[in-house]
Parts: C-alpha cells; structure tokens; sequence
C-alpha cells in the first residue's frame, strides 16, 4: 500500500495525508471505546462496516443536498475526504430518551421525545466532552452564531433523512452524533458534515423488538456486537459479499 503520512489517530479512526492538496485519507480502525475512552476494546470487522455503511449514509445524504467532506471510498478501510477546519462540537439530535439524557433526566430509556431536541458538547478528552450551550459556544469563539444556525439546520436535515430512511428498513433512529467542519474554497467559508455516519455515534433499535444494533451492545456489554454492526449493514444492503474481511493498514513515513 502507499506510504503516507500520518496526521491524527482518534479513537476509532486514523487520519492520512492524502494524494492531492487539500485531500486526506480517512482509516477505520476496529478499536472501541466508551466511557469516555475509560473502556476500551477492539469489535472485529467494524472498521470495514462502518466504511461501508458511512459511505452509503453520506453518499445518500449528498444526494439531497446535504455537504460533506466525503469524496469517495478507497477500499474496505479506507475513504477519501476533504481537507475541512473540523469545530470542535458535538451536535447530538434525540428523538427517543436514551444514553444520558435518560439519566440526567430521570426521563425511561425508550420514550419518544415531544419533538427531536438537539444538544452540543465540546469535543475535549481531557475534559470529558462536557455538555454547552450556545452562550458557551460563541463566547468562547468555538463557533460563531451564524455557524450554529448552518450546523442545527444540517443537523436537522440530517436527522429527518436518516430517520425516515432507517424506519423505512424496520430501524428507529434514537438519536445521533454529528461533527461539522469549515471547508474554505474559493475564498469561501461553508460548513460541511464530517467525521462519520455509523452505528458508532447512532443509536439503532429495532422497530419491532427495541433490540440495539450499535455500540450500546459494546457499551453495555450486551455481547453479538458484530453482528448488531452486521445486521444494519445487511438491512442497509451493502453487507460485503465476501464477508467482514481484515485489510491490512497503510504504511507510516517516517
């Protein structure tokens, strides 16, 4: 495989310089965390599902309209993407009681909400990604107001494709995890969707039985996680033929 630099590497992901200016190279790992980081683990396959499933989900989203960093996907692991200013927000959209909102709340897991809410977080490790809000945000310049409205409106956009797209495959979307970028072209500034689209910042019940088919399985220690990562490929369509099969990692520069 090519040589390349290494720029980043997250928790479930490593970031690469990519073949052209402005491009990179995005590799899903198989490692797992939760907890913020507290709990660690590796769920086999799930870097080549959530390369397939991200694709597909962005790949649909682009279709109406919506802009994001992705270009193309390289290989089983493997996805090119824009160059963007990533915000350093989380924008997390509910539509059913879940996770933390549950218990912050004191709200029952499984309740559908009276309208889908969104919420930020500012995206610190250090710090626990801690709960803000919008006079947070523009105070401290990590976005400005103009930038919050673009965000909850392609948050919004978001969450009714998806939402309307899962149910149509026997899924309930509870909520989501989205992260924006700025992609600066032609001496224009637009926001962008970036990161990633998969069962890894989506929670996805069954419609029928409410039985989980994402992280939470990892989280929880609920047990078949890859097959949970698996069945929403499956529903999706875009199950590889082959299987969930090992691709080896790109080689580091030195």
């Amino acid at each position: 495989m090519a040589r390349r630099r290494q720029l980043y590497e997250g928790k479930a992901k490593i970031l690469f310089e990519g073949p052209e200016p402005g491009t990179l190279v995005q590799y899903f790992k198989d490692d797992a965390s939760a907890a913020n980081g507290a709990k660690k683990g590796i769920i086999t396959g799930k870097g080549v599902l959530n390369n397939r499933i991200s694709e597909y989900l962005m790949t649909r989203l682009s279709d109406i309209g919506i802009p994001t960093h992705f270009i193309r996907r390289l290989n089983m692991r493997e996805q090119l993407i824009r160059e963007v200013e990533i915000i350093p927000l989380e924008l997390v959209v509910r539509n059913v009681a879940a996770g933390s909102l549950s218990t912050r709340l004191g709200i029952q897991e499984g309740q559908r909400l009276p309208r889908s809410i969104i919420e930020y977080y500012y995206k610190n490790d250090a710090l626990q990604d801690p709960m803000v809000s919008e006079e947070h945000i523009t105070c401290f310049g990590w976005a400005s107001t103009q930038d919050l409205d673009d965000m909850v409106q392609l948050a919004l956009r978001v969450n009714d494709f998806l939402t309307g797209l899962f149910l149509g495959i026997g899924i309930v979307l509870v909520d989501l995890k989205l992260e924006f970028g700025r992609f600066y072209e032609n001496e224009e500034v637009r926001i962008v969707l970036a990161d990633e689209i998969s069962p890894d910042n989506c929670r996805l019940w069954d419609s029928k039985t409410g039985e989980k088919m994402d992280k939470d399985r990892f989280r929880r220690d609920l047990g078949k996680v890859e097959e949970g990562y698996q069945e929403v490929a499956r529903r999706l369509g875009i199950l590889p033929e082959a299987g969930v099969r090992d691709l080896k990692g790109p080689e580091l520069m030195q």
